[in-house]
């Protein structure tokens, strides 16, 4: 076995120097002289570190990857054929009989109340007749969430069927946001996520954040049901607030369940039960109506994350690394500007692909380098950092009201009454307001949009290429690994490619050979 290990990793290794050896090459010793950076010609004229690896450990992150996907983590599922037809749900038979027996199996394995109703079976039969696509889609995404929502509900002894309130919310889009304002995951309004320790400024908006928005859901479940003892109207609560719902049992006479209450819930809420009991059947007799996971990126095991000790953006860590802005945002949703920041006392971090980790801690120096060096270059410097304050007192000027202060900070105008206690929408100058902000103006966004604009043109290269039909499922980054030596870039380049949502499946690409 041991003999099997020194080879492969000889084999590496030589594969590896072969790499490094295939054209001009500089040598470059650090300042400790414990190891040699070897930078090709190419890479020099275009400025970007040509990166070194530790093969042995590369080796050992494949090994522990390879065991986890052979582990109960990693569910044996028979993925949608991207080209495969899906069948018309329309077609699908689902007698109310059967429907009640399985609403039966999970109000006994539950602590909700999943009783039959014929509206609850008419949104059952609406979602497998309009969303079955969507519901694959849904269970694919679902992979790389539903392992790291399990572990914290478990931590909070949280029935695991809460879960699936996340797809009821955003879909599981990490960058979701309501009409009102509410935003991630699990639809955090401003001011509850100021309350569980979100962050937003003008940098990281930490609703966004995969984990940091999964624990602080569950505080905030956790609190609700102390508060109701139910956890039907603990959901309830979650979307309408304590307030209304404690109304709705007033008004029904003291009724405490929520079939009974729901007729004097807000119109949303009285939807918003049967909406997650609905997703719950689907998702447990997923099977049973031939719904199958679309395949998502990749799952969360087989990513990691880093610590940064300085600014990068997300363009500067596709040039090092060859990645492309989907996996960037799909791995790292919480960073509003595409831009890592770094702030003493704040530990902001990277999520890749375990083999990128590798690469990066192997190169942190000559990466920060080169980060810097293209900072210093840029014509206009990006957004200041700054924090939005919990509260602020604002004074009345001449010519405002309500709605236009509300508007500037992100507010509802209710929301600025309430919080002074203002019984109409009068004002009077030189009045002053408490406001708890959402959208706090700091520095003009507008640099965002003028680092993302094409100021050069490369030109096609002539020769022989492959067409590529693009794929469901597909982004630049995953056919970038399907060609050797084939970069995001360069197929962006060749194919008048600039924004990541231009990829669509059926389109034809050209891909050169270099």
């Amino acid at each position: 076995m041991r003999f099997i290990y020194v080879f492969v990793l000889l084999l590496l290794t030589n594969v590896i120097f072969a790499q490094k050896n295939d054209g001009q090459v500089i040598e470059i010793k650090d300042v400790n002289k414990t190891k040699t950076l070897k930078i090709s010609a190419d890479s020099l004229k275009n400025n970007v570190p040509e990166l070194i690896d530790h093969s042995d450990a590369d080796l050992i992150d494949s090994l522990w990857i390879a065991r986890l996907k052979e582990s109960s983590l990693n569910h044996d599922f028979q993925y949608v054929n991207p080209d495969e037809e899906i069948s018309d749900a329309s077609n699908i038979e689902l007698s109310t009989e059967v429907l009640k027996e399985r609403l039966a199996h999970l109000n006994s394995t539950t602590p909700f109340n999943v009783e039959y109703n014929s509206s609850l079976e008419r949104l059952i039969k609406h979602y497998l007749k309009t969303r079955k696509k969507t519901l694959g889609n849904l269970m694919g995404k679902a992979e790389y969430y539903f392992p790291m929502f399990e572990e914290h509900l478990d931590k909070y002894n949280i029935p695991m069927e809460i879960k699936y309130l996340a797809i009821v919310e955003s879909a599981l889009r990490p960058r979701a946001r309501s009409r009102v304002g509410a935003s991630g995951l699990w639809q955090f309004m401003y001011y509850t996520g100021k309350q569980f320790d979100l962050e937003v400024n003008s940098y990281v908006d930490e609703r966004h954040d995969p984990l940091r928005a999964t624990e602080a859901a569950c505080k905030f479940l956790s609190q609700l049901y102390k508060t109701f003892n139910d956890w039907d109207l603990a959901l309830a609560a979650y979307n309408s607030g304590p307030g209304n719902v404690s109304k709705a049992i007033r008004r029904s006479g003291g009724k405490r369940n929520y079939w009974n209450i729901r007729h004097n819930l807000p119109r949303e809420t009285a939807g918003y039960l049967p909406a997650f009991y609905a997703t719950l059947y689907l998702m447990e007799y997923a099977k049973e109506h031939d719904i199958k996971p679309q395949k998502f990126i990749t799952n969360r095991f087989e990513t990691d994350t880093i610590v940064v000790k300085q600014q990068i953006t997300f363009d500067q860590i596709n040039k090092i690394l060859n990645t492309d802005n989907e996996l960037l945002e799909h791995l790292n949703p919480q960073y509003k500007l595409n831009i890592i920041p770094f702030v003493k006392e704040k530990n902001y971090t990277l999520r890749l692909p375990v083999h990128l980790i590798g690469k990066f801690v192997s190169n942190e120096e000559q990466i920060y380098a080169y980060a810097k060096e293209d900072l210093a270059k840029r014509e206009k410097q990006l957004p200041k950092f700054q924090t939005a304050p919990g509260k602020i007192r604002y004074r009345v000027r001449n010519g405002d009201y309500l709605g236009k202060i509300a508007q500037r900070y992100g507010v509802g105008v209710s929301q600025i009454k309430r919080w002074n206690g203002l019984r109409s929408n009068n004002l009077r100058i030189g009045q002053r307001l408490t406001i708890y902000p959402r959208n706090y103006k700091t520095a003009s966004t507008k640099s965002k949009k003028a680092s993302t604009k094409k100021t050069t043109t490369k030109s096609t290269p002539k020769g022989k290429y492959t067409t590529y039909t693009v794929k469901k499922g597909d982004s630049l980054w995953i056919i970038s690994k399907k060609f050797p030596k084939v970069s995001v870039e360069q197929i962006k380049s060749w194919n008048n490619i600039w924004r990541v949502k231009s990829l669509k499946p059926g389109m034809k690409l050209k891909i050169y050979k270099s």
